[in-house]
C-alpha cells in the first residue's frame, strides 16, 4: 500500500494545527488522529449543496455564502446546480486551505476558483453572517464536523442561539440555512426552530449513492419577514 504523505501543516486560529496529506491521487485534510475530509468522500458535502440549490429554484439572482472551503466538493456541487446569474462567497478562516486549492490540490478543484461567479474571503465566516442583514439567499456551513465544534471551539458561536439569530438576520426572507454534520443533534434542531427556521433533517452518505458514513444536513428555511 502506498504509504501517506505529509505536505503541509496550518495553524488554526485558537489554537490547532490541520495536516495535508497525500497517498497516491488521495488527499486528506487531518486534525490530530481526526480526519476532516479526504478527496474520496465527497457525497454529503455535495449534497449540502444541491439540497439547498433545488430550494432556490425560481429565484432571480441567488447569493450564497459558503462557511469554509475544504476540498470544494460544496463550491463546484453549487456552480454546477447555479445559473450565471448566481454569486458564491466562500468564507476560509485558514489561508493555507487556500493556497492548497490553488496548488497541490489543484487537480481536485478544477477551475471552480476560476469561475466568475465565486469570490474568496479569507476570513471567519461568522463576522461575515454578523456583518450582514438580509443579504443571502442561502447560507451553507461546513466548517466542523457539526454543531458540536472540533476542529475550533469557537465554532461553537455559529450554531448558539446568537449565532442561529445572526445567521437568520444575514438571510432574506424564504432564505435557506443549511448545516453539514457528521452526526444527528436533536438539540440543534430545536434549536434551528425556535430560532425562526422551518426545519428539516435530512440523512445522507458520506459516499453518496455509494454509501460510506451516515452523515445529516439541516435544511432551514428563514420564517417571517
Amino acid at each position: 500500500m502506498i504509504p501517506w504523505t505529509l505536505l503541509d501543516t496550518a495553524q488554526i486560529p485558537g489554537g490547532g494545527e490541520l495536516r495535508l496529506m497525500r497517498r497516491g491521487t488521495e488527499f486528506s485534510i487531518k486534525l490530530g488522529q481526526n480526519e476532516l475530509m479526504n478527496s474520496r468522500l465527497s457525497g454529503s458535502e455535495q449534497a449540502l449543496a444541491t439540497l439547498t440549490c433545488e430550494r432556490l429554484q425560481g429565484c432571480k439572482k441567488p447569493r450564497l455564502l459558503i462557511g469554509g472551503l475544504g476540498m470544494g466538493f460544496t463550491l463546484r456541487a453549487a456552480l454546477s446546480a447555479l445559473d450565471a446569474d448566481a454569486r458564491i462567497v466562500v468564507a476560509e478562516l485558514v489561508p493555507e486551505v487556500v493556497t492548497w486549492a490553488r496548488g497541490p490540490m489543484a487537480e481536485v478543484f478544477g477551475d471552480s476558483l476560476a469561475d466568475p461567479r465565486v469570490s474568496i474571503r479569507e476570513k471567519d465566516v461568522g463576522a461575515l453572517i454578523r456583518a450582514e442583514r438580509s443579504a443571502f439567499d442561502a447560507i451553507l456551513l461546513d466548517v466542523d464536523n457539526g454543531p458540536e465544534g472540533v476542529s475550533r471551539e469557537a465554532n461553537d458561536a455559529l450554531y448558539n442561539r446568537s449565532g442561529l439569530a445572526a445567521a437568520h438576520a444575514a438571510l432574506r426572507p424564504g432564505g435557506v440555512f443549511a448545516v453539514w454534520s457528521s452526526g444527528p443533534d436533536p438539540r440543534f434542531t430545536q434549536r434551528l426552530a425556535k430560532a425562526g427556521f422551518d426545519v428539516d433533517e435530512i440523512k445522507t452518505r458520506a459516499n453518496g449513492k455509494r454509501g460510506g458514513a451516515r452523515h445529516v444536513i439541516w435544511l432551514a428555511t428563514r420564517l417571517g419577514r
